[in-house]
């Protein structure tokens, strides 16, 4: 599939190009360039299955001084999330998997240590309470195939923190272990492959879960924030801040909170590890997914189009249906500390964070990547960027999603 390109020139130093309607998402984009809030970053959006912003500028490799092009690629972080939901959904739309069964009903060993009666919607929502590993695992264990037994049987019987559907508690790394898993006990093949054939290379979606060596070259390097900056950012935050990020923070230097543990469990996480090659080249579905800004949105594409682009069909519009509406939601989720909703994997954020629409749906990731789906305005976007914020929410994400919405295009179109 190839895009016919929008036809107005990124103000600089943005690179790419926009469609006339849509300005305001292309110059705020290039602000955040021109005033170093971004090193390297690339946005792309469709509305109505068109592609109308297609823009990216700044530097891949700060170093190196390599310049960021169309098809840079970045780690995705928890972007990753949102592909293996849908991948699950997906397996839902063939009649292979009931969000209603217990998961034990794909996966026997499952339903010791208290989890028989789990779901796979409750796992899917962050409501089963297996947001840290009790058993001592590394996130070597996890990535090796010599080890995938001793992660199995530990998974196996972990007991949930909380009553099963009683708390919403993200699950940051975890969620990736239990759900590739599951998937792989109902397709019988790994989650990386199964979305490279049936979604991502169908689409012309330029994404990966497992990445080769061939695209080595094409990444850019994260950059995390500085520690020093960081410390200087979170000190008011752990002593006195009350916003779901200060409250973030103070939980992470807590030892024994559930969102520290969150966070470091399996050992061995960090942002480095997550950057790295042996992560890269993994099907780990917390985090280990890369993809350029239009590859992100392009996978989101035919969620925001009832399920098919042109005569590709990806999934039944009553597959997507039941992802317009929460499913899960808590004010103040366990481990991130805010208001935050869940359907079937999917990211249901609060109105105003990156979309005003309550049918909107998505996933966000560790430092501002986001890939996101408006199903009623028709809408699909993909940001990547390499210098990560410290923030729960990315304010630069949330800025171009504004501008977005406030654009003439989507407004003239409502």
């Amino acid at each position: 599939m190839i895009d016919e390109l929008p036809e107005i020139p990124c103000p600089f130093p943005g690179k790419g190009t926009y469609a006339p309607g849509y300005e305001r998402v292309a110059r705020v984009f290039a602000e955040h360039l021109r005033a170093g809030e971004e090193f390297g970053a690339g946005l792309s959006v469709y509305h109505r299955g068109r592609l109308v912003v297609d823009v990216w500028g700044g530097l891949a490799d700060r170093d190196k001084a390599t310049p960021w092009l169309h098809d840079t690629r970045v780690v995705l972080f928890s972007v990753t999330k949102g592909l293996a939901a849908m991948a699950l959904a997906m397996l839902s739309d063939r009649g292979l998997l009931e969000w209603d069964a217990p998961v034990a009903t794909y996966w026997p060993g499952f339903a010791q240590a208290g989890k028989a009666a789990i779901t796979v919607r409750t796992l899917m929502n962050h409501e089963a309470g297996l947001l840290a590993f009790d058993e001592p695992v590394s996130l070597a264990d996890v990535l090796g195939d010599d080890s995938r037994d001793k992660v199995i049987r530990a998974v196996e019987r972990q007991r949930p923190l909380w009553e099963p559907g009683k708390g919403q508690g993200y699950h940051a790394v975890t969620f990736g272990v239990y759900v590739r898993e599951l998937f792989e006990r109902i397709a019988k093949e790994p989650l990386g492959e199964f979305l490279r054939r049936e979604l991502f290379e169908p689409l012309g979606a330029d994404v990966s879960l497992g990445t080769g060596p061939e695209i080595d070259a094409r990444m850019a390097t994260i950059y995390p924030y500085p520690v020093p900056m960081r410390l200087v950012k979170m000190l008011g935050s752990v002593v006195v801040g009350g916003t779901a990020e200060d409250r973030v923070m103070r939980d992470l230097v807590s030892r024994g909170s559930w969102t520290r543990r969150a966070f470091t469990s399996p050992r061995g996480v960090s942002v480095e590890a997550f950057d790295s090659i042996p992560v890269r080249r993994s099907d780990f579905a917390s985090g280990a997914a890369t993809g350029s800004a239009r590859g992100v949105a392009r996978a989101y594409l035919p969620f925001s189009l009832g399920g098919a682009v042109g005569a590709t069909r990806i999934v039944a519009p009553s597959t997507i249906l039941p992802l317009h509406a929460r499913q899960g939601f808590s004010e103040r989720d366990l481990v991130l500390q805010k208001p935050l909703g869940w359907s079937q994997g999917f990211l249901k954020e609060e109105s105003s964070v990156f979309s005003p629409t309550r049918e909107s749906f998505g996933h966000a990731g560790m430092g501002g990547a986001l890939g996101w789906c408006d199903p009623v305005k028709k809408l699909a976007i993909g940001y990547v960027m390499n210098r990560l914020d410290w923030r729960v929410r990315s304010p630069r994400a949330m800025a171009l999603c504004r501008a977005l919405y406030d654009s003439d295009g989507v407004r003239e179109a409502s």
